[in-house]
């Protein structure tokens, strides 16, 4: 910040439950990394930065803060790292960000992708720029030390980063800022802190291994992580960013816009947050990482690993407090910041609050009258026509397969429940063409994945039977046997229907269909348990992950795979792999999951006492009122709904003619949109006409309570995980 320029807010009290330590090897690293920024061109001629400006910045000290036992040689490699990503981000500004040149932009950053080959004996083309050099000089020192494995996993994050400069910049062409819930999603996804978490394998010689990349546990971590390091990275850079720079892309100016608040207000409100992302961190290390491998050797480098990223948030901030790139000023003259806990010395009423906040929800508490938004889904609704014969058939199936028979399973649904969930109305609006047999195939899974909505909560959830669920799950996995052997003889509705369910659908299918089909299934079991620890817990969940698992929840890789298994062969697996293929299913389960929490609202909060429903979850994240979050989540629909256009009309065109795809693969991927226009269209149609959310249904049903007959207090709540209907 300049000197004697006011500040545009008061830095909060920041949480920081860990000391920052500086690496003796501080200065060596200094050293060297000026003389490689002048040997690249970063300097002097460069129309970017000056000598005195990388003095200023110290990037040797940021390093030396965040990884302070890496060995010199590492630490020289590290710092030269941040001294390129810092230098790009500049460079890029001044090129693109100020000239509003995107599709310049666009190019630079496509080139940049050519100097990172997965095998480093690539031949990579000669540098244009100082940007470009840099990079090819890194890869080189890089790669040796770290395996393939790693080297994928770094370019992926490396370009999400460099994505983020045309995210930002289509932004501001746009005069568009970023829906809350949105911006960190994407700031997570595109931002620089799982570049930095790649980095962290690096230092400290901890790298993942690769069978647990991919696990809850680790994608947590680095998911926290990264928030964290963003969220910190928003208050600090607020007045160069937005002040100076015009940037749309910050925290602080995402909160003042969306909940109307001062630029203190939400900037203490986006020190909330952190610090809630950084108590999520500690929680996941403490409880999930001493289990998650019984290899020695593994659990070594995966708590290696999470003390890295416990580093790195303690000197990036301390780093922060003393850089010439950020507003800063007297933020070290408060006196010492002293480690701090969930409770005891340091910890300040906010940050209790922080923590608190998300367990603090009283269930059963009333709504008031819903309220639904104006929704703008264009796609018109077509129903099949064998939907009286498929209701029928579906109460008989319902009937046979012991769904509405008390019992063992106790008394979840009876008839009139089965009719006011109208599950063949959902399923003949999804597939309109469908024949008979396949009408009553997906009217099937939606009848299974509804009644285990509601059957978890009302038999594990009020005696928090969270191994009884655990063990139920399991009994469901061996119902779903791909190699063709026998499962074991089913017991209760929900095995009894699944082993029909299965049968049927995996029939005619081949091994890699009945293998796509089950991991979609066991996605939707994981997601089930997931929710009943948060049950247990009392713990409404963080906006993003929250999205993320709705997804799992809502069934929406099930649905997918049963759709892809539809194809055949006729689209190449590269489709299916590629980020606009994913973005676009994602884009529509998105917000035929919000467009369910909207609707479910009331049954949930009032009659049932959930965490899992959007509405809840943003104003608990962001403490606001159910109308701020209605609007909120209405906004975040209708952006969902804008990038499934966008992706349709723009971007799987340009992915099929990447992939040279022949006329009738193009037909094929024309026909899946088709087809996720039509389940779009079927699910508002179905919500909009079923009884299952209507007050007289719930105050029927049994199982479903509402403060105004239901007990509260210590042990009374009985909160239920939420599937797609």
């Amino acid at each position: 910040m300049a000197p004697g320029r006011e500040p545009s807010f008061r830095l909060p009290d920041f949480y920081v439950p860990y000391p920052a330590r500086l690496s003796p090897h501080t200065d060596r690293a200094r050293e060297h990394t000026r003389a490689w920024a002048a040997d690249m061109g970063m300097l002097e001629g460069s129309g970017v930065w000056t000598r005195a400006d990388l003095d200023a910045h110290d990037y040797a000290l940021l390093c030396g803060y965040t990884h302070p036992d890496c060995p010199p040689e590492e630490l020289a490699t590290v710092t030269d790292w941040y001294v390129w990503v810092f230098f790009f981000d500049d460079h890029f500004l001044e090129l693109f960000k100020r000239t509003g040149d995107r599709t310049a932009g666009k190019a630079h950053l496509e080139r940049l992708a050519r100097f990172m080959p997965p095998d480093p004996d690539t031949p990579v083309p000669d540098p244009r720029n100082p940007v470009e050099a840099g990079l090819k000089d890194l890869w080189a020192r890089t790669c040796p030390a770290m395996s393939r494995a790693w080297r994928e996993r770094f370019i992926a994050v490396t370009r999400a980063l460099l994505d983020e400069s045309d995210w930002e910049l289509a932004n501001i062409n746009a005069g568009r800022i970023a829906n809350p819930v949105e911006y960190v999603e994407m700031r997570r996804k595109v931002g620089g802190a799982p570049w930095s978490a790649c980095l962290v394998e690096y230092a400290n010689s901890a790298e993942i291994p690769q069978r647990l990349a991919g696990s809850r546990p680790l994608r947590v971590l680095c998911d926290t992580f990264s928030d964290a390091v963003h969220l910190r990275n928003d208050l600090f850079s607020y007045q160069r960013e937005v002040e100076d720079e015009g940037e749309l892309s910050n925290g602080v100016l995402v909160l003042e816009t969306f909940l109307h608040l001062s630029t203190q207000d939400a900037a203490d409100r986006v020190n909330d947050l952190l610090t809630s992302r950084l108590q999520q961190f500690d929680h996941t290390v403490l409880t999930e990482l001493p289990t998650l491998t019984p290899d020695t050797a593994e659990t070594a480098a995966v708590l290696t690993y999470a003390k890295g990223l416990q580093d790195w948030q303690s000197g990036g901030h301390e780093w922060h407090l003393r850089s010439s790139r950020y507003m800063n000023a007297g933020a070290l003259d408060r006196g010492p910041r002293l480690p701090a806990a969930p409770t005891g010395l340091g910890v300040s009423a906010a940050h209790l609050r922080a923590a608190l906040r998300k367990h603090a929800h009283v269930p059963f508490q009333p709504t008031g009258p819903l309220r639904l938004p104006d929704f703008r889904l264009p796609y018109p609704v077509t129903l099949s026509p064998h939907l009286p014969a498929a209701r029928a058939n579906l109460r008989t199936w319902a009937a046979s397969t012991g769904i509405l028979t008390p019992g063992a399973d106790r008394y979840v649904w009876d008839e009139a429940t089965l009719d006011a969930a109208d599950l063949a109305l959902c399923a003949a609006g999804l597939h309109p063409d469908a024949t008979v047999e396949e009408l009553d195939t997906g009217s099937r899974w939606l009848c299974w994945g509804t009644y285990a909505d509601d059957y978890y909560p009302r038999v594990f959830a009020p005696t928090g039977d969270l191994a009884g669920a655990r063990a139920h799950v399991e009994r469901l996995r061996r119902q779903m046997q791909v190699d063709g052997a026998p499962p074991p003889p089913p017991s209760g509705a929900m095995e009894v229907s699944l082993a029909d369910l299965w049968a049927r659908t995996t029939a005619p299918m081949d091994r890699t269909a009945r293998t796509m089909l089950r991991e979609a299934v066991d996605t939707m079991l994981d997601s089930w348990l997931w929710e009943l620890h948060n049950t247990a817990a009392h713990r409404v969940p963080d906006p993003v992950d929250y999205v993320e698992m709705r997804r799992a929840t809502f069934g929406s890789d099930l649905t997918m795979a049963l759709s892809r298994i539809g194809h055949g062969d006729r689209l190449p697996p590269q489709v299916y792999a590629a980020t606009p293929f994913q973005a676009l299913q994602n884009a529509a389960a998105d917000y035929a999951c919000l467009l369910n929490d909207v609707f479910s609202y009331r049954k949930e909060i009032e009659y049932e006492g959930e965490v899992h429903n959007a509405l809840l979850v943003t104003q608990t994240f962001f403490d606001c009122d159910y109308p701020t979050a209605l609007a909120i989540v209405d906004d975040l629909m209708n952006s969902r709904l804008a990038q499934f256009e966008h992706l349709a009309e723009h971007e799987l065109p340009l992915l099929a003619r990447e992939l040279g795809l022949d006329s009738r693969a193009r037909e094929v991927l024309d026909g899946f949109v088709a087809e996720l226009r039509n389940w779009l269209a079927g699910i508002l149609n179905w919500h909009r006409h079923v009884a299952r959310y209507r007050d007289e249904e719930l105050r029927r049903t049994p199982g479903t309570r509402s403060l105004s007959t239901t007990p509260t207090g210590l042990g009374t709540a009985a909160l239920r995980p939420s599937y797609a209907l």
